[in-house]
């Protein structure tokens, strides 16, 4: 699920495009752990896994940590 949504949206977790926000990548998945942890709290999920979501969410914040720490940042 994590690498065919990473190819559909083009790295944008590790690589944003920046069109409106300037949120670090780490930042930007803070924030959509934020609204998924808000979505699945109050019920507003919309037919969507927002489980599954929120998993894939962590371990790619895992991912971008470990990137950082291999180059040096």
């Amino acid at each position: 699920m994590l690498i065919s949504k990473n190819q559909q949206y083009g790295n944008s977790f590790a690589d944003p495009v920046r069109i409106f926000s300037r949120a670090t990548p780490a930042e930007g998945l803070n924030i959509r752990i934020d609204d998924k942890l808000s979505r699945i709290a109050r019920g507003h999920d919309a037919g969507e896994d927002s489980e599954l979501d929120l998993v894939g969410y962590l371990i790619l914040k895992r991912v971008l940590g470990r990137m950082k720490g291999k180059s040096g940042a």
